[in-house]
């Protein structure tokens, strides 16, 4: 793990967020959630090989172990060097023999072909550059028949970025989703279109009120201060906006929030999604 990865501006900048975040990261409950119901719905089995994208403190990792077992297998990757050293201390603590942690760019692997049972990648796919190109990469690792299971928030997740998106394109200024895929209609493009098949999505609502003063910090992240893992604004972005044009924008979010205002506070909607797909090709028996 002392090793050093060659990334671009943007995936250096993911890292260092999750570096900055591993000491506090296993203080949330909903990462650990998220886990248990992607690895529940995978169907990952005794004697499998898993692998990981993305694990973070090792949630994920650590729980398929514990199922698949000494005849199994669990390699958990992350771009993240201080996260993995979080995982590594929980494998070592639990005397986990059949766990290995790997410091990786997920959209630069390199692993033997039709090898792996399972790919899973829990909070983690929505920040893969190139979306499409990375699934058919992690294809070539699956074997035939091979599941590979993806969590996402939908398009309409995080209640800020959803109002910002849609007074922004007024302008003529795109947002990229970057923490999320899309609706489940493109979800279900994206994996087609990657060669996947028997495309399958589930989907849970764990959305709650928050204030309106938390939802119009979405405008600071993106605006004032934006950082390499907030929404991306795409081509000429607000450098096409004349000063008062921005201010009107600002003034037109900040109304569409208070619009939306209840006695309980603003509906942050955070629908869930699940995807779940094979590799073409029937397993071989065990």
């Amino acid at each position: 793990m002392v090793k050093q990865l060659e990334l671009n501006d943007y995936k250096q900048g993911v890292a260092d967020s999750y570096d900055r975040r591993s000491q506090t990261y296993d203080n949330s409950d909903w990462h650990v959630q998220i886990c248990r119901r992607l690895l529940e719905y995978s169907q990952v089995s005794a004697g499998q090989t898993v692998l990981d994208i993305g694990t973070g403190t090792g949630h994920l990792a650590i729980a398929a172990a514990q199922i698949v077992g000494d005849q199994g297998q669990v390699i958990g990757i992350d771009i993240s060097a201080r996260m993995l050293e979080q995982a590594q201390s929980k494998v070592n603590a639990m005397g986990l023999s059949n766990v290995e942690l790997q410091l990786a760019n997920a959209e630069a692997l390199d692993y033997p072909v039709n090898h792996f049972d399972h790919i899973l990648c829990a909070n983690t796919f929505p920040w893969m550059e190139d979306k499409e190109a990375t699934l058919r990469l992690w294809q070539r690792f699956l074997k035939p028949g091979g599941r590979i299971g993806v969590h996402t928030p939908a398009d309409t997740a995080y209640v800020g970025a959803v109002v910002l998106r849609k007074v922004f394109a007024k302008y003529g200024v795109s947002l990229e989703a970057s923490n999320r895929i899309g609706s489940v209609e493109q979800c279900q493009d994206l994996f087609i279109k990657a060669g996947f098949e028997a495309v399958e999505i589930k989907t849970e609502q764990h959305g709650s009120y928050t204030n309106l003063e938390n939802a119009k910090a979405t405008w600071e992240g993106v605006v004032v201060r934006p950082s390499s893992t907030s929404l991306k604004v795409l081509g000429n972005g607000l450098s096409q906006l004349s000063s008062a044009q921005l201010a009107q924008a600002k003034v037109e979010f900040d109304a569409e929030l208070e619009a939306l205002q209840t006695e309980e506070g603003i509906w942050d909607d955070l629908t869930t999604l699940y995807i779940l797909s094979r590799k073409a090709g029937n397993r071989s028996s065990r």
